[in-house]
């Protein structure tokens, strides 16, 4: 299974972590501040172009992340046809589109760990209100790990129900897969459990305490 990160050295590759966050940040802002429908297509073409020839990233980088929403994005068009109209359920629809292709282009150009000491960084201040920064860098961390992982998954669960025969995979694998995501968690649950990722806290209680 491959890492969502893929190694280069275009112009992409070298914007600071941070810069790329939070100009991501500033392209979901003005996409949900704005109504048009050829700015909203015109900023999926851009993001798609920065993917391909400014970062030189495969179809593959960006399709692998984008893949498994493409369903749900049929959904939400579908209901905006029914139930608004199909120049808003396009515009919806390509706005998610282009955050989504812009999401793919940072974690493809960015390490994690980059990515995890940004969001360290900004989480610092809440320290103050016993939040700790290392816990949430550790969450965003797994999460950007098992993106890859759960499509891993879901692409065994696809094609062993193939190999059975099923005509018709579609929305049949959400059970199977629901039930092997909710395994994978348990278990890492345990293994950080065993591991003390959560010792922190009564350490310092203890400290205290003894002090």
């Amino acid at each position: 299974m491959q890492s969502l990160y893929r190694p280069g050295n275009s112009l992409v590759h070298r914007v600071p972590a941070g810069l790329k966050l939070a100009l991501l940040a500033a392209l979901g802002v003005g996409l949900f501040l704005t109504g048009s429908l050829p700015v909203v297509a015109g900023a999926v073409v851009l993001v798609v172009a920065v993917g391909l020839l400014a970062a030189r990233l495969p179809w593959s980088a960006l399709l692998v992340q984008v893949r498994p929403v493409l369903i749900w994005l049929a959904v939400l068009l579908a209901f905006h046809v029914l139930v608004t109209d199909p120049r808003t359920g396009a515009v919806a629809v390509l706005r998610l589109l282009a955050l989504l292709v812009a999401a793919a282009v940072v974690t493809a150009t960015t390490r994690v760990t980059a990515l995890v000491a940004v969001v360290e960084r900004l989480a610092s201040p809440l320290r103050v209100v016993g939040v700790r920064p290392a816990r949430i860098g550790l969450v965003i961390a797994m999460t950007l790990r098992f993106i890859p992982l759960v499509a891993d998954r879901a692409a065994r669960v696809r094609e062993a129900q193939a190999a059975r025969g099923a005509s018709r995979v579609g929305l049949g694998i959400v059970v199977p897969l629901l039930v092997q995501v909710l395994r994978m968690a348990a278990t890492v649950g345990e293994a950080l459990d065993a591991r003390g990722a959560d010792d922190a806290p009564a350490r310092r209680r203890l400290a205290r305490a003894a002090s």
